[in-house]
């Protein structure tokens, strides 16, 4: 707490911040997991309707999966962290209508060495199809 904040008053976080921290969660939880377990993990604090409305949001983003279990559901992250950045990336790929454009930009933005590992990457998923 910052001088001149009351104990009532909480740090406002950043847009993703929760989503990112409930995602961590699940990454480490032991297999699917309900929304008390990753409350719990968080700390505790926030609503139990915080974390329902952020477990719904990723999965709407497909960043979650779910399983009934019982009345309620038990939830896990869909892949590890680079999968859900590569998932990010797609979408912002997807939401524009000039994609040579926006991965001519990107592809011109990168560092010799991402350079070379995309073309490493490319020249590989060639190979795999050609098999």
């Amino acid at each position: 707490m910052t001088e001149g904040e009351g104990p009532d008053e909480r740090r406002r976080r950043g847009q993703g911040e929760l989503e990112s921290q409930v995602l961590a969660a699940l990454r480490e939880a032991p297999g699917p997991v309900n929304a008390g377990w990753v409350r719990e993990r968080l700390g505790g604090t926030l609503a139990y309707t915080t974390v329902m409305t952020i477990l719904t949001r990723l999965h709407a983003k497909n960043a979650v999966t779910r399983e009934r279990s019982g009345r309620s559901f038990e939830w896990r992250a869909a892949s590890d962290g680079a999968g859900l950045a590569a998932l990010r990336m797609r979408r912002v790929l997807d939401a524009e209508s000039d994609r040579e454009a926006v991965l001519a930009r990107f592809v011109t933005a990168l560092s010799y060495d991402d350079e070379r590992l995309l073309r490493d990457l490319l020249h590989a998923t060639e190979d795999e199809a050609e098999d």
